[in-house]
């Protein structure tokens, strides 16, 4: 590997397209669209991926050097954990993100979609040693449930996978330390609910904290009750199939009559 990165091989091959997968590239161009729709875009520089169907380990990625306006279902590089990208469209992949999305979908069968972003204050609550506080309820859902990673530097280096897994554990949030924040999704609505709903966590916690006024924390014994109503199963549970169900049709409804060709 070079100092500017893994090195990612064009493929020649150009796969058919099936009806899976193409369901799948409508969802995350979708994703791309929400993202920048909610302001959480760092230009063309952060990535969210899906993995394909199969015991490959494929999936999705952003062209690198489009804006998140700009993803499409058709324009989105398929890459293998090797870093071979198999593209008709010509588009290579950020060579970070291949780092990044390649360790933890290799590493987690689970993990469907993974949403990484550079939000300001997403970047800024990573540079906290508090990290996030339990503050408010947008963020007792992650109450014990988010991973922290040191940061070493632009994530280039493949040796940074394995770290990079193992802090992750098993859990869905991660707060990557002086760089940014991660979500981990058994599909990607739920993915991009989590990160929503992070994000929001984050600007509410350094909104207070500027502040310069003492905080209210409330108890363990809370923090630990509605993290508990927020995960586990019920009809008021934003984390629920149901509920990412319908908040995801809803914000495609939003999206088709905004701009559809996200679906292009």
């Amino acid at each position: 590997m070079s100092s500017t990165g893994p090195a990612l091989i064009r493929s020649t091959e150009t796969p058919a397209i099936t009806p899976e997968e193409w369901a799948l590239r409508v969802q995350l161009a979708a994703c791309y669209r929400l993202v920048a729709r909610f302001r959480m875009t760092d230009l063309i520089f952060t990535h969210i991926s899906a993995r394909l169907p199969g015991p490959e380990h494929r999936f999705l990625l952003n062209p690198y050097g489009l804006m998140f306006e700009e993803i499409t279902a058709s324009n989105l590089v398929v890459v293998d954990l090797e870093g071979q990208m198999l593209s008709a469209n010509g588009h290579s992949v950020n060579p970070a993100g291949f780092v990044i999305h390649s360790a933890i979908h290799g590493a987690r069968e689970d993990a469907q979609c993974v949403l990484h972003t550079h939000t300001r204050a997403g970047v800024a609550v990573s540079t906290l040693r508090c990290g996030l506080l339990p503050l408010n309820q947008f963020a007792l859902q992650f109450y014990n449930r988010i991973a922290y990673h040191d940061y070493e530097g632009i994530a280039l280096d493949l040796d940074e996978r394995a770290r990079l897994v193992a802090d992750l554990g098993d859990k869905q949030v991660m707060i990557l330390r002086n760089h940014g924040l991660l979500t981990v999704g058994r599909s990607i609505p739920e993915a991009f609910v989590l990160m929503f709903y992070l994000e929001r966590s984050c600007e509410v916690q350094i909104a207070a904290q500027s502040t310069g006024t003492e905080l209210i924390l409330p108890s363990p014994e809370v923090c630990a009750r509605t993290e508990r109503q927020y995960n586990s199963s019920g009809v008021d549970d934003p984390g629920d199939e149901e509920g990412w169900a319908l908040t995801w049709s809803a914000l495609l409804r939003m999206l088709d009559r905004e701009d559809p060709s996200y679906k292009e």
